[in-house]
């Protein structure tokens, strides 16, 4: 009797089971995991014959499983239960890589995230943009295969639960990185400053020694990235800067990015480096988003950094300065090509986000896909560029004191000739700002050195030009019946 009990709910168990993964909706987008999950494959007899269609059909069926967030949650509470800790004193658990590098995004921008005022007018408008896209915060496939094969590790119980991202990187890379800074210089000349900085992510601080083995030293490769510069390149030292305050909340326990407070500590440096005046944080306003959960818990899936929410705390420059800021947006395709660029539009530096809210980070010009140009009271003709990673969004605003205009360039998604672009804007600094992962990829620092010698894109046709109006008094001349010569 007892193993008929046992075969029945087994097969009522399976029953549910294809009930639910053959009947009920597919899921479109998994918010634990900040992607959109894998749509329908086209068919054409073409790929079935390839194999394509099959295999694709098969990654949509497992992909877009109902209720996929569900089931991803109860998965982390059940390994959260079974949790071994590598240490009785610390909790530390390790996420091993994966397999293949996984395809996550950092938090997309929804429009009930943002408070409304805060959303351009250009925006708001168009039907076209409904989904903000240009306000993404995204991660290229190269950035989440170093995150995936990396590893993560948790740190900590409670709410003092901090995630870290291992380094796997050696203490010869990242020359390619400090070549193409030597090359801006060389092709800029005198007139133009041109500085490195490469920031450190928080294992390096964090890590506790039991498993220290996980990952490597990062202040070994920025040692050997400052050690390729040239004597005219002016190095950044913020690992030094960010050590002496790693007793402070200098990097986010949820998210893979440092802390508005780490970024602040970070450009004071530079101020500093550079010749330029720099203001504390007397001359700002603290905001504060709580309950903030950044992109590590999907990174990790690991319930205990959703159990664990931070404040996410930055600071707005007060009255004492003012300052315009001009977009560009940027449309990019689905492996983040640039398609398409809008025309200048004014908007809002700081965005806006509701507590809860796993978008704060984007708090600084709404993401990274963009040009921006801020010009602010601060008249001493200074012009700086920014050319940086996502790292690189939460250092403009403690700068507004600091330089006339400032320029912040996100090297996904750069159209223009960086040559020409210097001197149309009388630019005099440049600031490379970088993250240890990207200061040690080679296809960067190609990037980088492309925008010397790149013509600007072109994404729409001329405007026809207007046909010239007959004179509509009578005594016009007669038309011209021949043929008007054409230019070459």
């Amino acid at each position: 009797m007892g193993k008929k009990i046992y075969i029945i709910l087994a097969i009522t168990l399976f029953a549910a089971f294809v009930l639910v993964f053959n009947t009920f909706p597919r899921s479109t987008v998994s918010e634990v995991e900040k992607r959109e999950l894998a749509k329908f494959p086209e068919f054409s007899f073409q790929s079935l014959k390839e194999g394509k269609f099959t295999k694709e059909l098969s990654t949509w069926f497992s992909d877009s499983e109902p209720y996929r967030d569900h089931f991803i949650n109860l998965s982390m509470n059940i390994k959260d239960w079974m949790r071994m800790n590598f240490s009785k004193e610390n909790a530390i658990t390790f996420h091993a890589p994966d397999a293949a590098p996984i395809d996550i995004e950092a938090p997309d921008i929804h429009t009930d995230d943002i408070q409304n005022d805060t959303i351009p007018a250009q925006i708001k408008d168009t039907t076209e943009n409904r989904k903000i896209e240009e306000y993404r915060n995204k991660l290229t496939a190269e950035e989440n295969a170093k995150i995936a094969h990396a590893g993560i590790v948790i740190v900590g119980t409670g709410d003092k639960v901090r995630a870290l991202m291992a380094y796997a990187g050696d203490s010869t890379g990242g020359v390619k990185f400090a070549e193409a800074a030597n090359i801006y210089k060389r092709q800029l000349g005198k007139k133009v400053n041109v500085y490195l900085m490469v920031i450190p992510t928080s294992i390096e601080f964090y890590c506790p020694d039991a498993v220290k083995s996980r990952t490597k030293s990062q202040r070994a490769t920025i040692n050997n990235i400052f050690a390729h510069l040239s004597d005219s390149v002016k190095a950044v030292d913020v690992y030094t800067t960010l050590g002496r305050h790693a007793n402070e909340d200098i990097y986010l326990r949820t998210d893979h990015h440092w802390s508005p407070l780490g970024a602040f500590y970070a450009a004071q440096k530079f101020a500093q480096v550079a010749g330029v005046p720099f203001k504390d944080t007397t001359s700002y306003v603290r905001k504060v988003v709580k309950r903030y959960v950044g992109s590590m818990y999907g990174y990790s899936k690991d319930i205990s950094v959703k159990k664990a929410p931070e404040d996410f705390v930055f600071w707005e420059p007060d009255s004492t300065v003012t300052y315009t800021t001009t977009y560009i947006n940027y449309t990019i395709d689905e492996n983040y090509k640039v398609t398409g660029e809008s025309g200048p539009f004014k908007g809002k530096y700081f965005f806006h986000y509701k507590d809860g809210s796993g978008s704060a980070y984007c708090t600084f010009m709404g993401g990274d896909t963009k040009l921006t140009k801020v010009e602010t009271s601060t008249k001493n003709k200074r012009r700086l560029i920014i050319i940086k990673d996502s790292f690189g969004n939460a250092l403009p605003g403690y700068l507004f004191f600091s330089f006339e205009e400032i320029h912040v360039i996100d090297y996904r998604y750069f159209t223009f000739n960086m040559v020409q672009y210097v001197k149309d804007n009388k630019i005099t600094d440049i600031l490379f700002a970088n993250n240890i992962f990207s200061a040690y990829s080679n296809s960067i620092a190609k990037r980088y050195s492309k925008f010397l010698t790149q013509d600007h894109a072109t994404f729409y046709p001329p405007k026809p030009k207007p046909k010239p109006q007959p004179a509509e008094n009578s005594e016009a001349a007669p038309e011209n019946t021949e043929a008007a010569p054409q230019a070459n």
